[in-house]
């Protein structure tokens, strides 16, 4: 994670030539995922797939005039920058799980991305000195921005009473990026990730005490290192995901929470009472997990519960055998 981390540039340090590069590659990122939308949203609602197939081909045209002024200004050759490579960009859901959004979710995807392409533009502009590359950024920004009623036109066009408010949407969607993702995925972390050390310790030594040292070592230590990643990795500035301190804070302290659920009952110094203890909350953790990733990320509930608890499983079972030898 550390190498990952060290290998990301900072949007800071990033010269003109790389801010356009990072541009024209995040245009065509962004026109391809909204003709996927357009696709996946064509049999069932086909007024929402021409709102979407028109704002690809406007991010293609955005595309082409920033490769025209690149062109004038640096040469042909673009330089190979893209979103992941650049720290702060939050990443773009893989095309292969589209099919696993409905209209209200790929709406909330489609805003936030506008939102995060407009802070961008803004933030770019302010990096150059270049007329022409400024007010070509500036109004791009502001382009950006414009498309912040898409959601409010398909709220109109298809949902109907179930419409949310635009403030409403904005706000959950900032809870969700802020709070509900950096915790659950500490939460995830520390729930799995400290089974096989946990129960190894308490198979191999039938050590109670000296098994709950274990498990808060793991805890603590997995919860400071987490917290820590996800801070480091995106400040929040181009993403909106929120304040990196926020969010370091909710996967920190979910992630040693989720290790010292099943690390508290070895406080128990009866070995077998506190291993029993420990596989039943074991087991509500990861159902528990599963039902967060259902309710809140919208992870079909089979899936979540393949990632989660079959997953799970077979680190708690590795953990008792490697106890166990």
């Amino acid at each position: 994670m550390l190498s990952v981390l060290s290998a990301r540039r900072s949007f800071d340090d990033l010269t003109e030539q790389e801010i356009l590069a990072l541009a024209i590659s995040s245009e065509e990122d962004d026109g391809r995922i909204y003709r996927g939308y357009a696709e996946r949203l064509r049999a069932d609602y086909p007024a929402s797939s021409a709102i979407f197939d028109a704002m690809a081909e406007e991010e293609d045209t955005h595309r082409r005039r920033l490769i025209d002024l690149h062109r004038d200004r640096f040469g042909d050759v673009i330089p190979l920058i893209r979103r992941e490579h650049v720290s702060g960009f939050y990443a773009r859901r893989p095309v292969w799980l589209m099919r696993n959004l409905g209209l209200d979710r790929i709406r909330d995807e489609a805003e936030a991305m506008e939102a995060g392409a407009a802070r961008f533009y803004a933030r770019a502009a302010a990096r150059t000195s270049d007329a022409s590359t400024r007010r070509l950024l500036g109004d791009l920004a502001a382009a950006e921005a414009g498309h912040s009623d898409l959601a409010a036109t398909l709220t109109a066009d298809h949902l109907g009473d179930d419409a949310r408010d635009a403030e409403e949407r904005t706000r959950h969607r900032q809870f969700v990026l802020t709070w509900v993702q950096p915790g659950l995925a500490g939460l995830m972390d520390g729930s799995v990730s400290t089974l096989a050390p946990i129960f190894a310790a308490a198979f191999a030594t039938g050590d109670t005490w000296n098994t709950f040292l274990v498990g808060l070592a793991a805890s603590v230590g997995a919860g400071i290192s987490m917290g820590f990643t996800e801070a480091a990795s995106d400040d929040g500035a181009i993403s909106g995901r929120g304040s990196p301190v926020k969010r370091g804070v909710a996967s920190g302290v979910m992630t040693t929470i989720g290790g010292l659920g099943h690390a508290l009952p070895y406080l128990i110094p009866h070995f077998w009472t506190a291993t029993i203890t420990a596989l039943v909350v074991v087991f509500i953790e990861l159902w528990a997990i599963a039902w967060i990733q259902n309710r809140w990320m919208q992870t079909p509930f089979l899936r979540a519960t393949l990632q989660v608890v079959a997953g799970g499983g077979l680190v708690l079972a590795a953990g008792i055998l490697i106890g166990s030898g």
